[in-house]
């Protein structure tokens, strides 16, 4: 237990985890009550995957950008201001809510709002954690990260959902209180102590944007890394968008059991963290990734299959501690294998497979209402395993090769940072 949270005994990184727990906090409630929105306006899949849509071309555009200013500027400013658009966001869709204005397209404002924001707050935040915390600690810091994210997920979600089919205070009630949580992770950002950058040398954006990519891909590794997390969360982790269309439209329950489906994949992220995050930093780090993204896959086929909505939560359950395995332990290895001077934008293409994520959700809503969303949930889950499989050939076979040739985890040639 005292490695698994030897990383909050800094005191800085402490705080910074705390301003992520009502970050985290806001922004699940928020994830739940545009979904229960986009459903009641339209009861269309096709809808609830447009408004993800909306987030991940967001994301895709911005998060290059959201690496490079993690770079350059102090990331104390960065976090500040991505929080501030959160909070910002929150109050307006509450007032619209309860002001009985709400449309569609205002869910889609909300979402590019939203995707802005996490372009800009992920590589911030976990370039300012590896920062904090040394290179030592930085898969148990990573994964603490997450835990502060999955922990808020056993009941942001859930009580989100309760406060929308509350009749006495709504879907706009829950939004305010979103905002209000919002505002608490503003106060905790601002006292965190103000470093400036590494290398603040203003470049062209575009320039280092290219050359994060060159970077990447100059070391083998690093890309299959980067490259399979993208298609694991773009398929895999899209069974969260249909999560109201499941509960509603094939088990016919209330906004009440979206939430506590929301809340299951939480449960099992929270049982796996703490063992987890003393193992994160440890030498089967990589096969344990390879085994929870796997399993990841197949059980995302399984929930396809439930035949009972409480059947659905038990498998959620083990979907959040695959999850969370995965992407800690994914996002340590990108992060352990990068120079410091690019961990913002190592970390900002590792976080575009949630701009997939958004992405496929439109096509993957639409595929749904052709073939049936439970067929659609089984290809989603399909593709993520076999990313993982792919992904577990290609390093068989690099380490193969190494064995002659040594140095796989440095760049082929030089590469300007």
């Amino acid at each position: 237990m005292r490695d698994a949270f030897s990383s909050l005994r800094i005191p800085e990184y402490k705080i910074l985890w705390w301003a992520g727990v009502f970050s985290f906090m806001s922004v699940q409630g928020q994830f739940v009550l545009r979904g229960i929105l986009a459903w009641q306006l339209t009861e269309r899949e096709s809808a609830l995957g447009l408004v993800y849509l909306v987030f991940g071309l967001t994301m895709l555009v911005a998060t290059p950008f959201g690496g490079v200013v993690a770079d350059r500027f102090a990331k104390k400013t960065v976090l500040l201001w991505s929080q501030v658009l959160i909070f910002v966001a929150a109050v307006a869709m509450g007032v619209i809510v309860v002001a009985d204005m709400i449309e569609f397209w205002m869910l889609l404002v909300a979402s590019v709002a939203q995707g802005l924001a996490f372009a800009f707050y992920g590589p911030a935040r976990v370039a300012m954690a590896s920062e904090l915390v040394g290179r030592d600690q930085l898969g148990n810091a990573i994964t603490l990260s997450l835990l502060s994210m999955n922990g808020t997920r056993v009941f942001a979600p859930a009580v989100a959902g309760a406060l929308a089919g509350w009749a006495l205070f709504g879907v706009g009630g829950a939004y305010l209180l979103s905002a209000f949580i919002s505002f608490l992770s503003l106060v905790q950002i601002m006292r965190l102590p103000h470093r400036p950058a590494v290398d603040a040398t203003p470049r062209n954006p575009f320039s280092e944007i290219a050359a994060g990519v060159r970077y990447v891909n100059s070391i083998p590794s690093l890309r299959r890394l980067v490259l399979t997390s993208f298609f694991v969360i773009m398929f895999g982790f899209n069974y969260v968008a249909f999560i109201p269309a499941l509960v509603e439209g094939i088990f016919d329950r209330g906004e009440t059991w979206v939430g506590l489906i929301s809340t299951a994949s939480a449960i099992g992220a929270v049982i796996v963290s703490v063992p987890l995050a003393a193992l994160a930093d440890g030498p089967n780090a990589k096969r344990i990734m390879v085994a929870s993204g796997l399993g990841f896959g197949v059980t995302v086929m399984v929930l396809g299959t439930a035949p009972t909505i409480f059947a659905a939560f038990g498998i959620v359950v083990i979907i959040g501690g695959f999850t969370t395995a995965y992407q800690s332990l994914s996002n340590t290895l990108a992060l352990t294998a990068a120079d410091e001077v690019m961990r913002g934008r190592v970390q900002s293409l590792m976080q575009l497979s949630f701009a997939g994520f958004g992405i496929a959700a439109a096509p993957l809503g639409a595929l749904a209402e052709v073939i049936g969303l439970r067929s659609a949930m089984v290809v989603m889950g399909a593709v993520a395993a076999a990313a993982i499989v792919v992904y577990q050939l290609l390093e068989t076979a690099a380490a193969a090769r190494d064995e002659a040739t040594p140095g796989d985890l440095q760049p082929s040639e030089p590469v300007e940072v």
